[in-house]
């Protein structure tokens, strides 16, 4: 039986990539988490728990079905005691094929994996932020210093270490505002 999991990301909220992909596999049954939470992942084990030998899961990419390297691990040693195999789009895995991947082929991929857990979680932080109004980078350094620290600088009275103790501008803030 071919199992299509699925569960919202930060770029596929709703999920609709990844049904639009997992119907044309023509999966037997789609299963979808209502939430992008590494916990609670109830559809996820009762999925694994309920797999019969020859039954492979088809998701779209390594980071649908886990959440870090070490939960992939655990998850593949479960689905390969079932006897069941996993297939990702992205990755092009398929454990089901006999003829297996070299190290530098599953490295990559790990890198790659890992790289899309950081990432997304990157997302999910920033979005977080975004919405209770934080923004993202270094505070801007008050405009009322600035002007004071290119004054004291055109005066060629004080030094860059003077400017720098008495308004807080570094040289570098200072020289990059001046450019502007």
């Amino acid at each position: 039986m071919l199992i299509g999991y699925m569960r919202p990301d930060q770029d596929d909220l709703d999920c609709k990539h990844q049904l639009g992909m997992l119907q044309e596999k023509k999966c037997t049954k789609i299963i979808a988490e209502a939430h992008a939470s590494a916990k609670r992942r109830v559809h996820l084990e009762d999925l694994i728990k309920n797999l019969n030998q020859g039954d492979k899961i088809i998701v779209v990419k390594l980071y649908t079905i886990a959440d870090s390297t070490r939960h992939l691990v655990e998850i593949l040693e479960s689905i390969e005691r079932k006897g069941a195999y996993l297939q990702t789009f992205q990755e092009g895995i398929d454990t089901s094929c006999t003829a297996g991947y070299s190290f530098s082929h599953i490295v990559k991929h790990l890198a790659t994996f890992q790289s899309d857990v950081i990432s997304e979680k990157t997302k999910k932080g920033l979005s977080k932020a975004k919405q209770k109004g934080v923004t993202a980078g270094r505070p801007r350094k008050p405009d009322e210093n600035v002007q004071r620290a290119i004054q004291m600088y055109e005066s060629k009275k004080y030094s860059l270490a003077e400017i720098k103790n008495e308004t807080g501008i570094s040289k570098s803030t200072l020289y990059r505002y001046m450019e502007s």
